[in-house]
């Protein structure tokens, strides 16, 4: 764990009626808040504070393999489960603004009735499949589950889940989160780019952003410093069992890749600096798009905070997996937490956002 010093006069800018504490105190709130988790057995993984380049606080806690007894470190890469929709959501940008690709084309002009019948796919638009306003669903369901993981290797092995989907409501009139949505901008993606959906990830994402350690990796290879996901159960004799057996082979465009917390400090300034998108495209991620909206959703990003500080990014979660990324727009901040354990992230998102508002 290090704790940076940082001067007193860096603003951080929420009013608050309880008593104000500087950015220090707040570190230190913030570390007895995640090792006070980890011993209770809450928390394994890793916490990140930024402020640009500049890291105010970093720790890693728990083990990767508790199998084999291996810590979490800083360079531990974990999986972001829905956290992958904000790379598919700029990567669909990236296509917008090149003049590629239109928000208004509808989804049967990139994907044909293999993946959808032509009387569901010629309603929807791009900008409906990026803010759930689809009215698909997911591809978590029974028939998922109760399949061997090797039946889902690539993208094209989830059309026989996606191509009996039903639309809900008509697309663009409310909201439903859809997995199965954001799978299909991995489909636009590919055949407006011609590559396929991880090498343009790759490329115009990881690559520009200095994303080195981040990538959609297989789970039956041995990549290096990858977390093994685990989730509580009763069934098991130690109270945990591991993820592998329920999450897909290889992550994809609505969620299932990995990275580590540095490298989303990189992300978080390559996007804020406009080196992924100019800043009128960046602006669009940010901006919710629908009233019906079940909470504020722009394009692939969720939207909190007040008008004049803004918070976006995005959450993942799933068997093991659980992931939080917080870009505090209007103060420069980023803070990045990963977890190993079911729900983990998500628990200390809300504690974390509840001290960095009482700094003065």
């Amino acid at each position: 764990m290090r704790i940076l010093s940082v001067a007193a006069a860096l603003l951080l800018g929420l009013s608050h009626t309880v008593q104000a504490t500087t950015i220090d105190e707040a570190v230190s709130k913030i570390d007895r808040l995640v090792h006070q988790h980890t011993e209770d057995g809450k928390f394994s993984g890793t916490v990140l504070i930024a402020k640009g380049d500049e890291v105010l606080y970093e720790t890693a806690t728990g083990l990767a393999s508790q199998r084999f007894d291996v810590p979490n470190t800083l360079e531990t890469r974990f999986n972001m489960g829905s956290g992958t929709k904000m790379f598919t959501a700029i990567a669909t940008l990236q296509l917008v603004q090149a003049g590629e690709l239109q928000l208004t084309d509808t989804l049967d002009k990139y994907a044909d009735e293999s993946w959808l019948p032509r009387e569901i796919s010629s309603k929807i638009q791009i900008q409906h499949l990026l803010t759930h306003a689809s009215g698909l669903g997911s591809y978590f369901t029974d028939e998922f589950f109760e399949a061997s993981r090797y039946k889902y290797k690539a993208i094209e092995d989830y059309k026989p889940l996606v191509v009996v989907d039903k639309l809900e409501f008509e697309p663009g009139t409310d909201y439903r989160y859809s997995n199965n949505g954001m799978l299909l901008l991995g489909v636009v993606i590919q055949s407006v780019s011609g590559k396929s959906y991880y090498d343009y990830i790759s490329d115009h994402i990881y690559a520009p952003a200095g994303m080195q350690n981040s990538g959609c990796f297989p789970t039956d290879m041995p990549f290096k410093n990858v977390a093994i996901g685990y989730h509580a159960t009763d069934k098991s004799p130690v109270g945990y069992a591991s993820n592998v057996v329920y999450k897909p082979l290889r992550g994809g465009p609505a969620g299932g890749c990995f990275s580590n917390v540095h490298d989303l400090q990189r992300f978080a300034n390559a996007l804020t600096s406009h080196k992924l998108l100019d800043k009128q495209f960046t602006d669009m991620l940010f901006t919710p798009k629908a009233e019906f909206h079940q909470e504020p959703y722009g394009y692939g990003f969720k939207v909190a905070g007040t008008p004049d500080d803004r918070i976006v990014g995005h959450s993942g979660g799933f068997y093991g997996v659980s992931a939080n990324l917080d870009i505090y727009l209007d103060r420069g901040l980023m803070v990045a937490v990963l977890s190993n354990l079911s729900s983990a992230a998500h628990i200390l998102r809300p504690k974390i956002r509840e001290i960095l508002a009482t700094v003065d």
